[in-house]
């Protein structure tokens, strides 16, 4: 189940020394909760599948894989509290084109601000199927004390039935320079694919057109796009998710000079013939790193990610914040937890 990003959107960091909370509770938070961004690559706060992280007036929001996709929201990065759901009821479209689904639990939400309202995509399905469907919703904002704060839902983006090659789950939205609107998707299967979405609609912009193939491997997940410095860079996982510090999630990455491909390793290897250069694995008491996303604080760049696993949560999943720089054309990401 997906993560990542993709939007480029400016944001202020401002990690400052807050002190960190007690102990965990029902909204998520642990004591890794609030510490400073220099000193913990964990938010501590348990969060599977997280979206890009984006910002509302004067605060950002992430959103997660969960019953109606809930969501936290901070003013500085660093201490977070739980928001309200996107969806509190199901939408009507879902129990028939995914009857499997249960319990409201929606997978991978990605976000994007785009003119004046918000796209969100996520996934609908069941654990080890491919009838899925990717959703849109979309609102004017993400406050929901601002009178216009109003979740409406668009229906299906892009689907998939037994029987076809591909899976229609972990969306990722990318917003290229010159305006045009990319949806990266897919799970297992023959790999991840290509839409370009119509940027008034959040649509197909040429429903029924074929996907352009992006990269494969046999357990491969949880695409995403940025785009630095005249390269399109391509993040995927390979591995496995859910297993908390058993999880072998791992993040890869290829590149190319154009949004549809080939996507090349720093080895050369085509992403489509199971290329990938590592780009995080396992560090210290985080375990099995998935969704990839970034972060542009006015030059500086942060990437963000979730950890299956953090042994000081209980191997509970957990959202990541960590320095990223780049080095002869490719991403380099350090954890600082010891």
């Amino acid at each position: 189940m997906k993560f990542l990003l993709h939007c480029i959107i400016p944001v202020l960091l401002l990690a400052g020394s807050l002190p960190a909370i007690a102990l965990a509770d029902d909204t998520g938070l642990t004591s890794r909760e609030g510490l400073p961004l220099e000193q913990t690559a964990s938010r501590g706060i348990i969060t599977r599948d997280p979206s890009t992280i984006v910002k509302c007036k004067d605060e950002f929001w992430v959103f997660y894989t969960g019953r109606g996709i809930p969501s936290f929201h901070s003013k500085d990065l660093v201490r977070w509290e739980p928001g309200p759901p996107v969806f509190r009821t199901a939408p009507e479209w879902i129990a028939a084109a995914v009857p499997e689904n249960r319990n409201m639990s929606y997978w991978a939400p990605d976000i994007i601000h785009l003119g004046d309202r918000y796209l969100l995509y996520y996934a609908v399905s069941s654990f080890g199927k491919i009838t899925s469907a990717i959703g849109l919703a979309t609102t004017p904002t993400l406050d929901p004390a601002d009178p216009a704060y109003h979740w409406t839902d668009h229906g299906i983006v892009v689907e998939s039935r037994e029987g076809g090659d591909f899976n229609a789950i972990d969306p990722s939205v990318f917003s290229d320079d010159d305006g045009t609107l990319w949806l990266a998707f897919g799970s297992y299967w023959s790999g991840i694919k290509l839409a370009q979405l119509d940027p008034k609609t959040g649509k197909q912009l040429a429903p029924g057109a074929p996907f352009s193939s992006l990269a494969y491997n046999k357990s491969i997940e949880a695409s995403c796009l940025y785009k630095h410095d005249g390269y399109y860079y391509l993040f995927v996982n390979w591995g496995s998710c859910c297993r908390g510090v058993n999880s072998t999630y791992n993040i890869r990455v290829g590149r190319s000079r154009k949004v549809t491909g080939p996507y090349i390793d720093k080895d050369g290897v085509d992403m489509l013939k199971a290329g990938g250069t590592l780009v995080l694995a396992n560090k210290g008491p985080l375990f099995g790193p998935g969704h990839a996303g970034i972060l542009v604080d006015y030059g500086k760049s942060w990437f963000t990610s979730d950890f299956e696993g953090d042994s000081r949560m209980g191997g509970k999943a957990t959202l990541a914040i960590m320095p990223l720089t780049w080095k002869s054309g490719w991403p380099v990401v350090e954890v600082v937890d010891k």
